[in-house]
C-alpha cells in the first residue's frame, strides 16, 4: 500500500452560511488507530464507523483492515463541526492517502454527503448554501447527494454532480463511467397556498381591508375581538392575497429551510411565502431559534412570509419579548459562547387576541364575566413596546347572524391579489437602489426622503399626533402606513385620506 498524505474539501454550515472544511488524512505504519480531530461533534466522530462499513460494502480495503494509524484532521481546527456531511470527504481523503484510488485534482472540487452502510449517499440540510459559496469562492464542481442536486443546481455557475454510491463517484473521478451534470433547475411561480380564500368569509370588510394594506406593504397586524368573529379565518386568508415569489426571495426562503432539514428531493424549491402557525406552548428557541448547534426558528421559516400567533397572551412573555428586535431589524442574532450566528427573519407578524379572559368584554350583547383586575392582567401580558411595533391594530367585532345568513356570488381573490402585486411593484421601483422590498422595511431616514406628503395631509398628522401620544416609532410606521395606502391607490404622495386611514388603525392612539 503507497501511502501519500491526502487533502479534499467539504463544506460546514454556519447559520445560513457554508464555509469551505480541509479535510486532511495522513495514513501512517504504527498500531491501528482511527482519529478525526479539528473540533469535531459526536455527529463527526462517529464518520469513521460509518466510513469503514461504507468502504468495506462498495469493494475497497476499509480503514479497520490494516494495522495503520489513521489521522483525520478537519481544518480550520478551531471551527466547531457539526453533523454528517462530511463522510463522503472523510472516505476519499483516506482512500487517497491509502492508495486505493488514483490521484486527481481536488482543488477546485467539494465533496458533501452522508454515508449509509451500503456506500450510498443520504440526503444533507444546506446544500443550497454550499452551491453558493462555491460559486462566490471559485469552486468549480460539488458532489451531492442525488437528491439534493436539483436544489444545489438552483445556482447558475456551478458544475452540480449528483451522486447515489461512492463507488459510482470514485468510477467519475477516475474517468471510468463519467457521471451527468445535473442541470440548471428553473424558478416557475407559483400561487400561495390558499388555507382559505378571503372572498369565502361573509362580512368583516374592514378586516378584509386590513389585510389588503398589510399584505401590500409587509406591515405587522393586531386582530382584537371576541370569540368566533373570525380572526384566525382572516388570518389563514391572508396567503390567498399576497404576491407570488421572486427567484430572489425564493433562494432566501430556501436556504433557512435547507438548513434546518426541510427540504427534500421532492420539496427543493419553497415557492410559495411561508404561512407558520406556532402553539402558545412553543419554547423561545423554537419561535426565535438555537439550541446546541443553532438552527432557524419559526420567525426564520416565516421569513417573506407570514407568522401567525393566535391568541397572542397565552404565548410566554419572554417569546414575545423577543420577538422585538427581529421585529425591527429583520434578522436575529443567536448568540452562544463562542459564536454568534445571524439568521434572516423579515416576516410579517399576524397576530389575535381577545379583548379579556372570556372574550366578551364591552361586547354589546354578551355579558363580560371577568373581573376588572383580570382583564387589567390580561391586556398586560402584552407590552407597550411589542405593541408599539405592530403597525395595524384592529377590532373585529363579531358577524352578524344576517351577514352569517347572507348567501355570496362564488368569487376569488385575484383581482384583490393583482392590486396588491401591482403595489408591491410600485415599491420595488421606488426602493430598488436601498435593497429592501416593501414599504415596511424603510427606516425613519429612508422615510424622510421617499414619503412625499401634501401640506394638508401633513397638516393633518401634525394635528392628529398633538391630540395623542405617539412615539417616534409610531409616528414612523404611521407614515410607512399611509405611504402602502397610497400605493395601492397608485398615487405618488400621500393624501389626507391617506394619513386619516392609517391613524385609525392604531388603536393605542386612539384610545
Amino acid at each position: 500500500m503507497k501511502l501519500n498524505p491526502a487533502k479534499v474539501f467539504s463544506a460546514a454550515i454556519i447559520g445560513i452560511k457554508a464555509q469551505p472544511i480541509e479535510v486532511e488524512a495522513d495514513v501512517s505504519v504504527g498500531l491501528h488507530s482511527f482519529n478525526i480531530v479539528g473540533l469535531a461533534d459526536k455527529a463527526v466522530a462517529e464518520s469513521k464507523d460509518r466510513v469503514n462499513s461504507a468502504l468495506k460494502n462498495s469493494g475497497f480495503k476499509p480503514p479497520n483492515r490494516y494495522n495503520h494509524r489513521i489521522t483525520i484532521n478537519l481544518a480550520p481546527a478551531d471551527l466547531h463541526k457539526a453533523g454528517s456531511n462530511y463522510d463522503l470527504a472523510i472516505a476519499l481523503s483516506y482512500l487517497l492517502a491509502s492508495g486505493q484510488i488514483k490521484q486527481f485534482d481536488p482543488s477546485n472540487k467539494i465533496f458533501l454527503g452522508e454515508l449509509s452502510l451500503k456506500g450510498e449517499l443520504k440526503p444533507t440540510p444546506g446544500t443550497l448554501l454550499v452551491a453558493k459559496m462555491s460559486k462566490n469562492l471559485g469552486f468549480k464542481e460539488i458532489f451531492v447527494p442525488k437528491a439534493n442536486a436539483k436544489e444545489a443546481a438552483l445556482i447558475e455557475g456551478t458544475r452540480i454532480i449528483p451522486v447515489e454510491n461512492i463507488k459510482e463517484i470514485v468510477d467519475h473521478l477516475e474517468e471510468r463511467v463519467l457521471i451527468e451534470q445535473q442541470p440548471l433547475s428553473i424558478f416557475e411561480e407559483e400561487l400561495s397556498e390558499k388555507i382559505f380564500d378571503i372572498s369565502e368569509i361573509k362580512g368583516q370588510e374592514n378586516a378584509k381591508r386590513v389585510l389588503e394594506i398589510a399584505a401590500a406593504g409587509g406591515h405587522n397586524l393586531l386582530m382584537v375581538g371576541p370569540p368566533g368573529a373570525g380572526k384566525t379565518m382572516l388570518a389563514r386568508a391572508l396567503p390567498s392575497i399576497m404576491p407570488p415569489l421572486n427567484l430572489k426571495e425564493a433562494i432566501e426562503i430556501t436556504s433557512i429551510y435547507s438548513v434546518a432539514g426541510l427540504t427534500d428531493e421532492n420539496n427543493w424549491l419553497i415557492r410559495t411565502r411561508p404561512f407558520r402557525s406556532p402553539h402558545q406552548s412553543a419554547s423561545p428557541a423554537s419561535i426565535i431559534g438555537g439550541g446546541t448547534n443553532p438552527r432557524p426558528g419559526e420567525i426564520s421559516l416565516a421569513h417573506r412570509g407570514v407568522l401567525f400567533l393566535d391568541e397572542l397572551p397565552e404565548f410566554r412573555k419572554d417569546v414575545l419579548e423577543a420577538l422585538r428586535q427581529p421585529m425591527e431589524d429583520g434578522v436575529i442574532v443567536v448568540s452562544r459562547a463562542k459564536s454568534s450566528l445571524i439568521f434572516p427573519a423579515r416576516f410579517s407578524l399576524v397576530a389575535s387576541m381577545n379583548p379579556c379572559p372570556c372574550g366578551y368584554f364591552q361586547d354589546p350583547e354578551v355579558e363580560c364575566r371577568c373581573l376588572a383586575h383580570e382583564i387589567l392582567r390580561y391586556q398586560k401580558k402584552i407590552s407597550g413596546p411589542l405593541l408599539d411595533r405592530i403597525d395595524i391594530q384592529i377590532n373585529v367585532p363579531r358577524i352578524k347572524i344576517e351577514e352569517l345568513l347572507k348567501k355570496q356570488n362564488p368569487a376569488d381573490s385575484q383581482p384583490v391579489k393583482e392590486k396588491i402585486t401591482k403595489a408591491r411593484k410600485i415599491q420595488s421601483e421606488r426602493l430598488k437602489n436601498l435593497k429592501i422590498y416593501t414599504n415596511s422595511e424603510m427606516s425613519s431616514s429612508q422615510c424622510d426622503e421617499l414619503i412625499k406628503m401634501e401640506p394638508k395631509a401633513e397638516d393633518l398628522l401634525k394635528n392628529m399626533l398633538n391630540k395623542s401620544f405617539v412615539s417616534a416609532r409610531g409616528y414612523y410606521r404611521i407614515l410607512k402606513l399611509a405611504r402602502t395606502i397610497a400605493d395601492l391607490e397608485e398615487s405618488e404622495t400621500t393624501k389626507t385620506n391617506h394619513i386619516a386611514e392609517a391613524v385609525q388603525y392604531r388603536l393605542r392612539e386612539r384610545e
